[in-house]
């Protein structure tokens, strides 16, 4: 049974998945079961944050985006580029080189993401100021964070800042550029060039809003490979594009980790790698911290430079960007020639579309619609805890004993899934070996179990 309440970028391949639960045991919100010999998803846990992409040794895991050649369906076709994607790039390998083949392969204009900036930092303080009794503030950039909240922080979920994140802003600040020019906006196809699977997810299905004003993802991994190919294959021949100005340092270092925590007034923490984010929020929900006015959240190592689509090595990445932005004249806060004074003068028409609809908790612990009905089921996951063993060792094919026990009491499990209670029952008679053995092949599938079942000789 594979639940879905959210848009999801992370799809399993069955044919290719062998039941080897190392996506079941990395999953920060227990989203992943294995039932017959396959990973099954539960997508109202899945908050897209892609551990699990990272650690299936059989690439079964993948993740959806749109085809390159969607790109053609459009007239102007515009690549929404991330800092980190030029962060990729060896340092011999120059801007003016890389937007240049972006545009030689299909692409009519390039823009940074991070111009968005510019507007957004503002627009933090204003919130801050507005709503003081939201502390700690919680940044709104990265959506596997966002979603994340929703589903194992739902008292949280009023403390993120109902902002767009600079992605949002960049490609409404271009769709008002191309229209103003007289370009209908249906011949206009703005491709965003995703680091991570989450942000695919937060396009095709944003929270707190309708629609996106971004047509398309395209995966970074097969961007940066289309486009290296060719920046060799050039050999430092004259580029068609001509050399423009760079980026502030504050955009340039926005998706970095501290990238943004540095510009909200107050107390201010950059928390990376969703993991230690899930620590500091469990700590932060049973009020053992305080005093913090906002909080930078990525689900990331090293936040955007640490995505799953990346290619370098995140620290590489981060360098770079870190040295672009050190070689910014230091009095100059806003420097690129061209984009970024034109999104400071659409900055008003940014600022009164600049905030997002209510973003509602969607708890994966919520049991049952109706409350009195979920009582039941909860108290039934108490009394099923008490008989567990509390190891947590998976073999039930779900990664813990409290996620068994949910999925007991929702009707998707039995207690006899658990290996010591199979035991304890064959101990009393009333459970057989070959009835053992079947509950095992429903959990990992015939193959797996069936080479076990004589072991004479051995």
């Amino acid at each position: 049974m594979e639940h879905s309440n959210f848009h999801h970028a992370l799809k399993i391949r069955e044919d290719l998945c062998i039941g080897c639960s190392h996506c079941m045991n990395v999953c920060p919100t227990e989203a992943i079961r294995v039932k017959n010999g396959k990973s099954v998803l539960y997508g109202d846990r899945c908050v897209d944050c892609g551990e699990c992409f990272r650690v299936c040794p059989v690439s079964a895991i993948i993740i959806d985006h749109d085809d390159f050649n969607y790109i053609f369906d459009y007239k102007y076709r515009v690549a929404l580029v991330p800092a980190v994607f030029t962060g990729q790039f060896p340092e011999d390998i120059s801007l003016r080189q890389i937007y240049s083949v972006i545009m030689d392969i299909g692409f009519t204009h390039v823009y940074e993401v991070e111009n968005g900036v510019e507007v957004l930092a503002e627009a933090i303080n204003e919130v801050a100021a507005k709503h003081p009794e939201k502390k700690p503030l919680i940044s709104s950039f990265c959506p596997a964070i966002v979603r994340l909240i929703q589903v194992k922080f739902p008292s949280l979920v009023e403390n993120i800042m109902l902002l767009k994140p600079p992605l949002d802003i960049s490609a409404l600040h271009i769709r008002k550029e191309l229209t103003s020019k007289g370009i209908p906006e249906e011949e206009t196809g703005i491709f965003y060039v995703t680091p991570c699977a989450a942000k695919i997810a937060a396009i095709k299905d944003p929270v707190g809003e309708k629609s996106s004003a971004i047509t398309g993802v395209i995966n970074m991994d097969i961007l940066f490979n289309k486009v290296y190919r060719q920046v060799k294959q050039k050999n430092n021949q004259l580029c068609t594009l001509p050399v423009e100005g760079m980026m502030s340092k504050k955009a340039t270092c926005w998706s970095l980790t501290n990238g943004e925590a540095p510009y909200v007034k107050g107390r201010s923490l950059a928390i990376d790698e969703i993991k230690n984010v899930i620590d500091f929020l469990e700590r932060l929900e049973n009020e053992e911290v305080s005093d913090i006015d906002f909080l930078e959240l990525r689900a990331c190592d090293e936040s955007c430079a640490g995505g799953v689509l990346t290619i370098s090595n995140r620290f590489l990445t981060a360098e770079r960007l870190r040295n672009h932005a050190e070689d910014y004249h230091p009095n100059l806060d806003v420097q690129h020639p061209d984009a970024t004074p034109k999104i400071i003068e659409n900055k008003e028409y940014l600022m009164q579309h600049i905030e997002i609809g209510e973003i509602k908790p969607r708890s994966m612990m919520k049991l049952d619609e109706n409350m009195a009905e979920a009582m039941k089921k909860m108290e039934k996951v108490n009394r099923i805890m008490q008989l567990l063993p509390m190891v947590d060792c998976g073999i039930c094919g779900a990664p813990s004993c409290q996620a068994l026990a949910q999925d007991i009491a929702q009707g998707e499990a039995t207690i006899k899934n658990c290996i010591f209670i199979q035991k304890i029952l064959e101990q009393r008679g009333e459970l057989s070996l070959d009835e053992s053995i079947q509950i095992m092949q429903d959990i990992w599938g015939f193959g797996k179990t069936n080479k076990y079942r004589d072991l004479k000789g051995i």
